[in-house]
């Protein structure tokens, strides 16, 4: 059994706070430790579990946050960016499943640093639903043919996966209080959970499914700027349909991450470029 592990850190136990999250910041590098902490209960609980070989992916912001020398030596470690299939890169058919540990809830939504890819958006919807980065990396791991078994992250995440992924284990680390603030557990519990759950999912990996693949899909994202729009809408294909948002019609989950990717780095240039207008002010 061949497990992938996509490690984000809003979703981490006691992690809460933009300066928790930002390199540079003042909580940044403990946050980074109990993000590698978490990652190593996954891989322990998928080896409890049987499994032959894991490889876990850094999926936060530059993608260099795990502690290389810190993680359990029976993992690879994926690290470093850009990477063209994002927080799901190197996942493919080979493997037999797919965990998700420290994920967060969408753009627009409630819970602890709700943020879909980047805080330029405002809102990512697929057909209208509001959008995750777990429902988008679901929908990925579907077109490889392999299931999601595990989630965890606080409270709001994990009863929103029910909705693509009704049959993994959800494990919420946290509860949220507000979008910089949350009741969490300690980090041993956590990691103490995190070890059990992903070693019960892996176990029961027979009753998981996939979310549906009924393509075409129309991506729209909602920005937080009009030029991050604009210059979205340059994408040929795409389409400016407010002053603030966009949309285009993509036909698999692979376009999905690749169109939001080249979005995200027009919607930074343009925050770049009104930078220097607000410093005037």
């Amino acid at each position: 059994m061949r497990v992938y592990i996509s490690v984000d850190i809003e979703g981490i136990a006691g992690v809460s706070t933009i300066d928790q999250i930002t390199r540079g910041g003042f909580g940044y590098p403990a946050a980074t430790r109990l993000m590698t902490g978490e990652a190593n209960a996954a891989i322990a609980g998928a080896f409890d579990a049987g499994a032959s070989a894991v490889t876990v992916n850094d999926a936060h912001g530059t993608m260099d946050n795990i502690g290389a020398v810190d993680l359990d030596s029976r993992a690879r470690l994926i690290t470093g960016t850009p990477k063209a299939r994002s927080m799901v890169e190197g996942l493919t058919p080979d493997f037999d499943a797919a965990i998700f540990i420290g994920y967060h809830s969408a753009a627009g939504d409630t819970g602890v640093l709700a943020h879909t890819v980047t805080s330029h958006f405002a809102q990512v919807r697929l057909n209208g639903a509001l959008t995750s980065e777990a429902d988008i990396n679901a929908l990925y791991a579907a077109t490889q043919g392999v299931p999601v078994a595990f989630v965890s992250g606080d409270d709001v995440i994990c009863a929103d996966a029910n909705r693509l992924m009704p049959h993994a284990t959800k494990v919420a680390v946290k509860e949220a209080i507000g979008w910089s603030a949350a009741n969490s557990m300690h980090p041993t519990e956590s990691a103490l959970a995190i070890r059990k759950g992903v070693c019960e999912s892996l176990r029961n990996i027979g009753v998981l499914t996939m979310p549906p693949i009924d393509t075409p899909w129309e991506l729209h994202v909602e920005m937080q700027q009009p030029m991050a729009a604009e210059l979205a809408a340059s994408v040929p294909g795409s389409v400016l349909i407010r002053p603030t948002g966009v949309k285009r019609t993509v036909q698999d989950a692979n376009e999905v991450i690749g169109l939001i990717t080249v979005w995200s780095a027009l919607a930074a240039t343009a925050a770049l470029t009104r930078l220097p207008l607000l410093q005037r002010k």
